[in-house]
């Protein structure tokens, strides 16, 4: 069995037996319909992504300032910490190498979303749709900016060994994609997804460390500076959180509009009850 096989089975095993099924509340719309809703969610997802940042306020502001600030000082320290996990390469489990590169794949990744999405429609699971959704929007919301952020900055990978300074603006060759990493957008994305749905510390904990093995192998393998794996599971945080509180709260006006006010009066009495 090998590494990519041994991810899915383990994956899947790990959430269906750990998220609780709810009570089925969507058994009366057919699977066309819930695709056509949950369409509309993903597409609305990505532009929630896109347009926040018009909204943000000033605490919004600040963060993006200490983002910004702790970025620029690891960015000075690029070039040591490159060195320092490079010299781990070769001592560092080869398993691990294998799940980080297939865990931030795109096709294992999207195979990986489309499971556990699929589930939850088939199943009529809210959880599962729910978690689906947010990673499917999340995935593509981050996935178009990291494609087009690795090819305007043309920053230098440092297998290239040419420093972490040098930039070919623009560049469509891939030892310059370096800025950010892909590897550690996707595989945080989907980590920081499914850990919003458990509560338990240890759980999220587990899921977390997952999610961080494809940056640190990144690393390891001279792929990616430490600002871009840093940066962009950041950027995964941000979106998927965004996305997140858009989607709770559509679900919460649907919920309101379900509700249907009835007029209940009788001997001395009268009050209004809401029906959902």
């Amino acid at each position: 069995m090998n590494v990519k096989t041994l991810i899915c089975i383990l994956l899947s095993s790990f959430l269906l037996s750990t998220i609780t099924a709810q009570e089925n509340k969507t058994e009366k719309e057919t699977i066309l319909e819930m695709l056509k809703s949950d369409g509309s969610l993903i597409f609305g997802g990505i532009k929630n992504a896109y347009t926040k940042p018009f909204q943000w306020k000033k605490d919004d502001w600040l963060t993006f300032g200490g983002i910004a600030v702790g970025t620029s000082l690891m960015y000075i320290y690029d070039e040591q910490t490159s060195e320092f996990f490079i010299n781990q390469e070769e001592n560092a489990p080869q398993m691990l190498k294998e799940i980080g590169w297939y865990y931030g794949s795109p096709q294992n990744f999207f195979m990986i979303s489309a499971g556990i999405y699929g589930y939850g429609l088939f199943a009529k699971n809210e959880e599962f749709r729910h978690t689906g959704v947010l990673i499917i929007s999340s995935a593509v919301a981050t996935g178009l900016i990291q494609t087009i952020s690795k090819n305007a900055f043309g920053r230098a990978r440092p297998s290239q060994e040419v420093g972490s300074r040098k930039f070919k603006f623009m560049s469509k060759e891939s030892g310059y994609h370096s800025f950010p990493s892909g590897h550690s957008i996707l595989s945080f994305t989907a980590s920081h997804a499914i850990a919003k749905q458990f509560k338990n510390i240890w759980v999220k904990g587990g899921i977390y460390a997952v999610g961080l093995i494809a940056p640190i192998s990144r690393l390891w393998a001279g792929a990616h500076w430490l600002t871009d794996v840093t940066l962009g599971m950041v950027m995964s945080v941000v979106i998927v959180d965004g996305i997140d509180n858009f989607l709770s709260a559509k679900k919460n006006e649907v919920k309101e509009k379900k509700i249907t006010w009835k007029v209940n009066a009788g001997v001395r009495t009268i009050g209004l009850v809401g029906v959902f």
